[in-house]
């Protein structure tokens, strides 16, 4: 089985200079939880996770006021937060690949690119589906 039987196809992108709202907006809307970072190109320069944006909203040694949380998470942008030059697979690589990516770095999702485009995302939780579609077939 390959990448390109289970990733997601057209993931929901972000771009470094938006807000980490714009950001959580677009977690919410397409129900994920990480949104692969491009710049005005299209190229992948990086990843940013819901993880990623509480860690950077809610610290638990800074006692801040509605206001302020506001304030930060509209004019914090992507790029302060992203993990730039995330790991990456590509399309025609054997899902084991990729699934032993995901358990040696210890991540939940790898953009998937054809050469330099970005064609996809892999997560785990595409994996979990096609695991429960191989099983349900047997």
């Amino acid at each position: 089985m390959l990448v390109r039987e289970v990733m997601t196809t057209n993931p929901t992108t972000v771009r470094p200079d938006d807000t980490l709202r714009t950001a959580q907006e677009y977690m919410f809307g397409c129900e994920c939880r990480r949104l692969p970072v491009v710049d005005e190109n299209g190229r992948l320069v990086g990843i940013i996770t819901d993880r990623d944006v509480r860690l950077a909203l809610n610290s638990p040694l800074i006692l801040r006021e509605r206001w302020q949380d506001d304030l930060l998470v509209n004019q914090t942008t992507v790029e302060v937060c992203m993990t730039p030059d995330p790991f990456t697979i590509g399309p025609d690589a054997p899902v084991e690949d990729a699934i032993t990516l995901l358990l040696e770095r210890k991540i939940s999702g790898l953009p998937v690119l054809d050469g330099d485009e970005l064609v996809g995302i892999i997560t785990i939780t595409d994996l979990l589906v096609a695991l429960r579609d191989l099983l349900h077939r047997e």
